[in-house]
């Protein structure tokens, strides 16, 4: 097995000072960087401590990604080596990016745009473990993203938000339809889903809602907003 590639971070401390504080980490869409992450993470819960992580793969000047992807009329079609490697790599620094952080292990999130959202929601579905939920923006669930009988388990104890727009051309809201399926028959503790009238994009409305869905999360509560 090849070894995992190495993740360069950014961070942005939590604004209230305390012991272990709950980790947000920020994951950018193909050829993205962590700047767009970083420019949203400003923006959500500032109790969190939010680390945007950039993807290990160069596409090009500023440019980067998780896994090399072809949009085909049938489709995207993803390498999925790749995407399991950077799988692998996410889960191997998560534990280690949380002990850096002085962050609670128990209360790490994800949180994802397009394929930044895939990378999140494979790492919610393989290692519960080591994520307390995850928020997917305008994303889908890879087929390969399966968990085993003792990951299913813990799912039980997870949850997710899912936000797609109505228009994406890029990624069509179909997808973000199948991942609310795919997560209710999973029977995670709860799964908020919001369709919204846009494009492939983070508008205010995608914020709002997301700093609605981790102040409950900071507050321990499992039941969510609407």
């Amino acid at each position: 097995m090849a070894p995992s590639p190495q993740l360069l971070s950014w961070t942005i401390p939590a604004a209230q000072p305390g012991p272990a504080p709950p980790m947000l980490v920020l994951l950018h869409g193909v050829g993205g960087s962590e700047a767009g992450m970083l420019a949203a993470a400003r923006e959500l819960d500032p109790r969190f401590v939010r680390v945007a992580v950039r993807g290990p793969l160069d596409f090009g000047p500023g440019a980067y990604g998780f896994f090399h992807v072809d949009f085909t009329p049938a489709g995207p079609v993803h390498n999925a080596t790749e995407a399991e490697a950077s799988r692998r790599a996410l889960a191997d620094w998560l534990p280690a990016a949380a002990r850096e952080q002085g962050a609670d292990p128990k209360r790490v999130y994800v949180l994802g745009f397009s394929q930044g959202a895939i990378m999140a929601m494979s790492l919610l579905l393989t290692r519960p473990d080591l994520v307390a939920g995850a928020v997917a923006w305008s994303g889908r669930i890879l087929a390969e993203a399966s968990p085993g009988p003792e990951a299913s388990a813990a799912l039980g104890q997870r949850d997710a938000l899912v936000i797609h727009g109505q228009y994406d051309r890029t990624l069509p809201v179909h997808h973000g339809q199948a991942s609310r399926r795919r997560l209710e028959q999973l029977a995670l503790r709860s799964v908020g889903y919001h369709e919204l009238p846009m494009g492939h994009e983070v508008d205010p409305q995608v914020l709002a809602l997301t700093n609605a869905w981790l102040a409950h999360q900071f507050d321990g509560r499992a039941d969510q907003p609407d």
